[in-house]
Formats: C-alpha cells, sequence, structure tokens
C-alpha cells in the first residue's frame, strides 16, 4: 500500500459535494488561495491507507419499516448522508444469523440475520454504497461460532459427528488446571475458557476463550480452514464486499501459540488475494505493541489502541501524554507525547509489513462513547476529533460520534439509537433499547446539529473536509515538535517537499505559542479561530487548533 502521487489521487466525491456552513465560516479565516484549495481538493480519495471509515451497528442506525429494529434498506437509505460526511467506507458489525442482539455468535455465515433484511437487500446496499464512492467492510468472526450453529450443534450431540473435529475438546482430567479461573482480558471478562455440554461435567469440555455460548474453532482442522476460506471467498466474490474487519484476532489459538496465530493470519490473507487482489483486512488485536506488531504482516491494518487512549487522556488531564497497555490495564508515559506515542508503534508495525496502514479511532462498539470518557464536554469531544483527524493513519469513526452521542458500559448501553431527529419527527429511529444515555434530553438530534454552524457534526465536517482537502494531513508523515508547554499538541506533517505545523491547544484555557516553537511556519492555513496572520506569537484560546504552513 504505497503512497499515492499528486497525480493519482482519484475522485471520491462529486463536485457539487461542499463543506459545511461552519467550515466556510472557519476556512474564511484563510487566504483565498487557501479557501479554494481546500474545498477543490475535497475529493481526494485515500482509502483504505489513509481514507476514514465509519462503523454501524446496524440495529441501532436507522429503522427503515417500523419494526423498532435498524436495517439494511435503512443504511441504504443513509448512503447520501455517509457520503455528505465525507466518509469512505463504512465497517458494519456483524450482520449474519445470531441468537444474540450484538450478532457476534453466529449460526450461518452465509446469510443476513432476518431483522436486517435480506441477502437481496444486502447486496443493493454493497452496490449503492459502491456507487457512492463508499466501500463495505464487514465484521467476519472466525474465531469461534454460536453453541447454536448446526456444526456445532452436530458435534456436541455425536462423538462421531463430522463436525467434532470443527471444535476443540478435551478430557476434564487433562485440563484440570486450565479449568480453574483465567484472568479477564481486554476484550473478554470471561473468567473460564473450558465448558461441558449441557451440565454434563463429566463429559469431554469444549473451549470457548470468550463464554461457554461461543465455542472456538479449531484451525487444527484443515476442513475446518477450508470451509473459513470459503466463507471469505462467498462474501467477496459473490456478495461484492471490500474486506473484513476479523475480530479476535489475536485467539485463533491461544497466546502461548501466538506464532500460528500469525501464520494463519498470513495464510488467510494470501487466501483472500487470491479471490480479491485489493481486499482489506483489518484485525482486531487488543494487547500491547509488541504483541501486536507481529500480526501487521497478516493484516492490511491494525487499530491502535494505545493511541486512542492517549487522545482521551490527553484531554482528560489536559496535557500531552501517552499511554500504552501494559499487562491488562494502561500506563501513563507523561515523559512523552501521543505523536512519540504513534510514532513508536508505527515504528514497530512497518518492521513486519512497511505497507501497513494503523487503523486509529477514539472509541468503538467496545469501548464508552467519547463524550461520556470527556466529561459531556463538547469542546473536549470536539478536540478529540481534531487531533485524529490531523494525525496520519486511516481514521475510523464510531456511529454516532459526530453527534456527539453518549454512553457508558454495559455494552449494550454504548450501541443505543441514533438519533436523527426529534422523538415526535424521527420516523427512522430504532427503538430495539430503551435509551440511558443518548436521549433528546442529552443529544441534541442530528436535524438540528445541521443547522447549527457550532454543532459537533458541523465541527466533524469541518475537520474531515480539512483533511481531505489537504495531501500533506491524507498522506504525509510526522515528526515531532519539541515542545515544552504540555498544555499544547504540536507536530509536522510533510508530504512531496510540503510541511504543515499543526498546534492543538489541549489545556481547556488560553496559551500562547512563541515564535521558536512556530518552526518558521508562519501563513493560517487553518484556524477554528479567528485568527488572520502570525505575528511572531500566536495566542490560542483553550480547545483552539491551527495549522500553518
Amino acid at each position: 500500500m504505497t503512497k499515492p502521487s499528486a497525480t493519482s489521487v482519484s475522485p471520491l466525491l462529486p463536485l457539487r459535494l461542499i463543506i459545511s456552513v461552519f467550515a466556510l465560516l472557519i476556512i474564511s479565516c484563510q487566504s483565498e488561495e487557501t479557501t479554494q484549495s481546500v474545498t477543490e481538493q475535497q475529493q481526494i480519495s485515500a482509502w483504505p491507507e489513509h481514507g476514514i471509515t465509519y462503523e454501524i451497528f446496524v440495529q441501532s442506525f436507522y429503522d427503515s419499516d417500523g419494526d423498532s429494529i435498524g436495517d439494511i434498506k435503512g443504511m441504504t437509505s443513509k448512503l447520501d448522508y455517509l457520503q455528505d460526511l465525507g466518509v469512505e467506507a463504512v465497517w458494519l458489525m456483524p450482520i449474519m444469523p445470531s441468537p444474540s442482539y450484538h450478532k457476534y455468535d453466529v449460526t450461518d455465515y452465509k446469510d443476513i440475520h432476518p431483522d436486517y433484511g435480506t441477502m437481496e437487500d444486502f447486496k443493493t446496499f454493497v452496490k449503492e454504497a459502491h456507487k457512492h464512492d463508499i466501500k463495505v467492510v464487514i465484521d467476519l468472526i472466525i474465531n469461534h461460532t454460536s453453541s447454536e450453529h448446526p456444526w456445532f450443534k452436530s458435534a456436541a450431540s455425536d462423538r462421531d459427528s463430522e463436525y467434532r473435529d470443527y471444535f476443540v475438546w478435551a478430557d476434564k482430567d487433562s485440563i484440570a488446571e486450565q479449568l480453574a479461573k483465567k484472568e479477564i482480558s481486554f476484550d473478554s471478562d470471561n473468567i473460564r475458557q473450558w465448558h461441558a455440554v449441557d451440565g454434563d461435567t463429566l463429559a469431554e469440555h469444549y473451549y470457548g476463550f470468550f463464554y461457554g455460548g461461543m465455542p472456538d474453532l479449531n484451525f487444527d482442522n484443515l476442513e475446518l480452514r477450508a470451509e473459513i476460506y470459503d466463507i471469505g471467498r462467498y462474501w467477496l466474490e459473490e456478495v461484492g464486499v471490500d474486506g473484513f474487519r476479523l475480530d479476535a484476532a489475536k485467539h485463533i489459538y491461544p497466546d502461548d501459540r501466538a506464532a500460528d496465530n500469525h501464520a494463519f493470519w498470513i495464510e488467510f490473507r494470501d487466501k483472500m488475494k487470491e479471490v480479491k487482489p485489493d481486499v482489506y483486512l483489518v484485525g482486531e488485536v487488543w494487547s500491547d505493541t509488541d504483541t501486536q506488531a507481529p500480526y501487521a504482516e497478516g493484516f492490511s491494518a491494525l487499530f491502535n489502541f494505545d493511541l486512542a487512549f492517549s487522545i482521551l487522556e490527553t484531554l482528560h488531564k489536559g496535557e500531552d501524554v501517552t499511554a500504552v497497555i501494559a499487562g491488562h490495564g494502561w500506563k501513563l508515559q507523561e515523559d512523552k507525547s501521543l505523536v512519540d506515542g504513534y510514532i513508536n508503534s508505527k515504528r514497530e508495525f512497518v518492521k513486519y509489513n512497511p505497507d501497513f496502514a494503523i487503523a486509529t479511532f477514539l472509541s468503538n462498539h467496545d469501548q464508552n462513547r467519547v463524550m461520556s470518557v470527556l466529561d459531556n464536554d463538547p469542546e473536549k469531544a470536539k478536540m478529540a476529533a481534531s487531533i485524529l483527524l490531523t494525525l496520519p493513519g486511516a481514521p475510523y469513526l464510531y456511529y454516532g460520534e459526530e453527534i456527539g452521542m453518549r454512553g457508558m458500559k454495559p455494552d449494550e448501553h454504548i450501541r443505543e439509537p441514533f438519533v436523527w431527529a426529534p422523538a415526535t419527527q424521527d420516523t427512522g429511529r430504532s427503538k430495539w433499547i430503551t435509551p440511558k444515555f443518548t436521549t433528546d434530553a442529552s443529544v441534541t438530534p442530528l436535524s438540528e446539529q445541521m443547522e447549527d454552524p457550532t454543532s459537533i457534526y458541523n465541527h466533524y465536517k469541518t475537520m474531515i473536509a480539512l483533511r481531505k482537502g489537504s495531501e500533506i494531513l491524507t498522506y504525509g508523515d510526522i515528526e515531532v515538535v519539541e515542545n515544552p508547554n504540555k498544555g499544547l499538541v504540536i507536530f509536522e506533517r510533510h508530504y512531496e517537499g510540503k510541511k504543515l505545523l499543526v498546534i492543538h491547544n489541549v489545556s481547556g484555557e488560553a496559551q500562547t505559542v512563541e515564535e521558536e516553537m512556530l518552526n518558521g511556519f508562519s501563513e493560517v492555513y487553518f484556524s477554528s479561530f479567528d485568527l488572520e496572520s502570525v505575528d511572531r506569537r500566536v495566542e490560542m484560546p483553550g480547545y483552539g487548533t491551527v495549522v500553518l504552513r
């Protein structure tokens, strides 16, 4: 995945698309030349290496038929919205049949959950998304199935079943030590990994890392591997998706078989590339950098959990810090900047894959929502977006993040319905759950935010437009700027000999950027506050952003 040159940029959005009213207000502070370039260059297409992906929980997104559950036709009807926002791909949380609301336990790998629609509905969605220049990535859950999957039901009821070895079995005595409680991890709070069938504690136990309803598949079985490769082929070739987000990628084999995990994903990548040479594979490996890095060889991208936590912790503290996963917790490194952390992780990843892309994000379906983490402060939430969208990498947005949706665990409440309009007018709002955090009282509906140039929504549109209007911000590398003021996050972006200086005031208080910190940059390219020119220093309001060239 090499960086495209300036001449190889292909259009993503139609020319009729213009940036939001808020963007125009802000960019009016710039020179006419800069304003023109930002507007015109909004056609940069950077996916997957640098483009913006939008994660959707279909059940909560848009209900097209009034049954209280979001669905595929609802998503299709909102493609104009997604295109106008500026995203270049969608990542869909599981859409296959499943007994659970979240659908991370699949019962049929080649169908659509009936609550969401039909396979024909989904094929139509894919075609329409592509017409909107939006790629489609789906969650593929192959670490485990549902205990209701026909494979497992057959295997559990008959030791001679042809599917018995699709799963991992062990005699109780041989796993006595492992029957004790295991440690929880970031991606699992389950404390037992071996499970009896229907309470028969004397029989063989099966392995399920997450819980008994999700029996792990046995990837030492070559027939099982062939099934999985055929499932991937089906979605790429017959349905037309562009790639997969691979759930629980580090758990294909137990931790003591990490090398087998790495080898499997390389093989999986090769098999998928035989079907679709440009297939996109993004992996969930929720672990420290040293553990994550070897997985880079088998994936197009991995999620950078350290960076997400670093951005949010920086805004919590009002100081530029980095944070890294340490064991089953986080460790602050206050002597390093969040850019230091990003550069360090990329350095390790590219050792295994020089074309590797870092999937950056603020939160996802497994984490408390940004607004709630940041004390429901819209200015902090805007600043988090500003940092994310001016850093390198391939940014991911979690649905509703752009309107400041709130949510705290348990998981159901970080996956609440999108608020499109006031409740009395919102005919498409999903009602599968009674929301606890995202209500009309706590979150301004999208329709009203669209009319407010100072809204979180219009801030996201502004920052997305800024990013997509600049080859430097889209494709450029990053350098640390020595900075004695911890209340400022400062870095340089550079691409093909051109440079920008990005300054974020994360302190919430007015800050002065002295001349020696400006590194010779003097022309205002973008500012979130009233700033027409730079004269030796910049006075920045709390949570302000300025980009200089």
